[in-house]
């Protein structure tokens, strides 16, 4: 007897970016990517309440209860557990760290803001805190690399 194969599930992932202040740079990214910021504070309270998590592992942030060292940005299109308001989607996650960024990154975000709007999208991104490092202008195309607030490198194309 053959069996039939059972459909793969897809995995469920999220980009994990170290960082000196989480909130800082998912505010950051929220607005760059014109997503919103995750919001754990049901959870949170619930925590807290029954005495699960002591207080000195939150902070307020926006007006309501977040984790110190933990935050995250989504989608704003994309599923969430109303319950913890996390993400089930296309999701990034700033965890804080003791140490600063002091190499070149691994792994990069490209932003694509479309055809013809790359001048606009740069200057909104330098308001939010972003700088350019450099400009690349290939036979294949032309981007910006540029860093957010903490000095993590991504692209402008």
């Amino acid at each position: 007897m053959t069996q039939t194969p059972t459909p793969s599930t897809p995995v469920h992932w999220k980009v994990v970016i170290d960082a000196a202040d989480p909130h800082a740079q998912a505010d950051f990214w929220a607005a760059a990517l014109h997503y919103v910021v995750e919001d754990n504070s049901v959870l949170i309270g619930k925590l807290l309440g029954a005495g699960a998590v002591p207080a000195e592992l939150t902070v307020e942030s926006h007006g309501r209860h977040a984790w110190r060292d933990l935050a995250a940005v989504r989608h704003p299109d994309d599923p969430y557990e109303e319950e913890s308001g996390t993400g089930h989607g296309r999701r990034l996650l700033f965890q804080r760290v003791p140490e600063a960024k002091t190499v070149k990154n691994r792994l990069h975000l490209d932003l694509h803001p479309g055809e013809g709007r790359r001048e606009e999208e740069l200057g909104r991104l330098e308001g939010l805190g972003a700088r350019v490092l450099r400009r690349v202008e290939e036979p294949s195309g032309g981007w910006l690399v540029m860093t957010d607030p903490e000095g993590n490198e991504f692209c402008l194309h």
